[in-house]
């Protein structure tokens, strides 16, 4: 990844996700509150499991999470530009299933992926990063961070280890 004008260019690629293809246990740490300095995290666990879609350049992994106030469902749909070499991601949660999240868009860079986005949070604007880390070993990363001061400064507020279920 490099900037350019103020851009981050990318060099990625339609098989940049294909490390996820699979079915995954995963063990994720939530914070409780964010944005309000919030220390106390939450454990719980899930599963997901994701395949391509649109013939290799787009992906879609379906998600289910144990939290301790009860189970859900979420999907997340992924899709490549060739043109730009640039990912949109859109987080679906299945309690509120007539909405879709606002897309992070970024690339990987030596194995790391990093998406941003403006979104809100109780009203206020927000900077929204996913990161994609450890994507080349049999337990990848993602965090999700918010930034209240456009982007001077990041909480993360959610981190998740994949580890492979499907041998």
């Amino acid at each position: 990844m490099a900037v350019q004008d103020g851009q981050m260019t990318f060099t990625g690629q339609a098989s940049d996700f294909d490390f996820l293809f699979g079915t995954w246990r995963v063990e994720h740490d939530r914070l409780k509150s964010r944005l309000v300095n919030c220390t106390d995290w939450e454990q719980f666990d899930g599963t997901c499991s994701a395949r391509p879609i649109l013939g290799g350049s787009g992906n879609v992994d379906d998600n289910l999470l144990h939290l301790p106030s009860g189970d859900y469902r979420a999907a997340t749909i992924r899709t490549f530009n060739e043109d730009t070499r640039r990912w949109s991601i859109w987080w679906i949660d299945g309690r509120n299933p007539h909405s879709i999240d606002v897309p992070v868009v970024g690339g990987f860079d030596a194995g790391v992926g990093q998406f941003v986005a403006k979104d809100t949070l109780t009203g206020k604007p927000i900077d929204v990063r996913f990161r994609w880390t450890e994507t080349a070993t049999a337990s990848p990363r993602w965090d999700q961070a918010f930034s209240a001061d456009d982007g001077v400064t990041w909480e993360v507020n959610w981190r998740m280890e994949f580890i492979r279920s499907d041998g």
